[in-house]
């Protein structure tokens, strides 16, 4: 066997660690900053603080809030005219899975004046990006500790992956005090992403022995701390476990790959408007009833480190019972008219191919059926 692992960057984790981000900046050598976040993320008073530190430190800076929850091609291009108007600077990427994805493609694109998000396909040999700080603001994504992500051509109606290794963030800046008082339903649907990576990293063809290490912590912090989480928003021991739990995962997925739950996930979120979290839940438990042959050494582990005596199913579904995040398809929005469709997205999705069985479209239809 030949693992090869590129540096991770640097990670800083623990409660305040943010008031240190001035420093962070220098080490970059960049006196000046553009913050990516979402529409909604300054009612938290968060975009506040990081914008408070910076001036008290008397660094330049530009807040760019044009992202949605599903971000499209479109509104990275927007931030990166902006990103170039404002100039030489480091992206704060500042927010949920979203927020740091489209922070990454900006980046990018500012690189390469004349590109386009629609033509991502085209941009994983493009010149660098910005050096990128990731602020993750919820625990979930893992986004923070890779140099690609996902955003939506609403034209073509397909999510597009976007990257390049230069806007691997060069500093990861875990703050478990930024997601205190998170909303349950977010917690739930962004704590539900982060187990569904460890346990799709686990038992991906690409997994290895240095992912499966990630995984299996990932599992195992996740599926203890995230319902201590949601239950109580304030629980900081929880919160900052579940942020840890959460990176590692992503740390997983980046050397494993992700499989069929996200394949269909993905899918189903671009034809609906679904979170990603309650999109991945509405599935999860039925994808691993139709891999658990394929996938049963992965999923003896899974129990394990869950606590469970020997059943993953059941403990998976133990942990999304306490979220109350599964929901049928209907529920979501979805026609059954248009499971055919979400069957033929999740099929052609470049991240089923790590599933542990591959599945046929029909195969994929009959298992939406079966969650309608």
């Amino acid at each position: 066997m030949r693992i090869s692992v590129e540096p991770t960057g640097r990670t800083e984790f623990g409660p305040g660690v943010l008031a240190e981000l001035p420093a962070f900046l220098a080490s970059l050598d960049r006196d000046r900053a553009f913050i990516v976040t979402d529409r909604g993320l300054r009612a938290t008073g968060i975009v506040g603080r990081v914008e408070r530190i910076l001036t008290a430190a008397g660094i330049e800076h530009a807040t760019h809030e044009d992202i949605g929850p599903n971000p499209a091609t479109t509104e990275l291009d927007r931030g990166a005219a902006r990103l170039a108007e404002f100039g030489h600077a480091a992206v704060l990427a500042l927010g949920g899975g979203s927020a740091l994805d489209a922070a990454k493609g900006i980046s990018l694109l500012s690189g390469n004046p004349g590109a386009h998000a629609a033509d991502a396909d085209s941009l994983w040999d493009a010149a660098d990006g910005a050096p990128l700080i990731a602020i993750p603001t919820t625990s979930g994504t893992g986004s923070e500790t890779n140099g690609f992500g996902v955003t939506e051509d609403t034209c073509a109606k397909r999510k597009v992956y976007i990257g390049h290794s230069s806007v691997k963030p060069k500093i990861c800046v875990l703050d478990p005090e930024l997601t205190i008082g998170l909303p349950a339903h977010i917690t739930a649907a962004t704590g539900l992403d982060a187990l569904v990576h460890g346990i799709e990293s686990l038992s991906s063809l690409g997994a290895n022995p240095i992912s499966a290490g990630y995984a299996a912590q990932a599992i195992r912090l996740v599926g203890h701390w995230l319902p201590l989480a949601h239950r109580d928003g304030t629980d900081l021991e929880a919160r900052s476990q579940l942020m840890l739990g959460a990176h590692l995962a992503g740390h997983a997925l980046t050397l494993s790959g992700l499989g069929l739950v996200h394949g269909i996930g993905h899918a189903i979120t671009a034809h609906t408007g679904t979170p990603h979290g309650v999109a991945l839940a509405s599935v999860l438990e039925e994808v691993m009833t139709f891999s658990a042959t394929e996938a049963s050494t992965a999923y003896i582990q899974t129990a394990q480190v869950l606590g469970h005596a020997g059943d993953a199913i059941e403990a998976v579904r133990g942990v999304s019972s306490a979220l109350g995040i599964k929901r049928p398809l209907r529920d979501l929005g979805a026609t059954r008219d248009l499971l055919p469709v979400i069957a033929a997205d999740a099929i052609a999705d470049a991240v089923t191919k790590n599933a542990p069985r591959h599945p046929t479209e029909a195969e994929v239809l009959t298992l939406l059926e079966s969650v309608y």
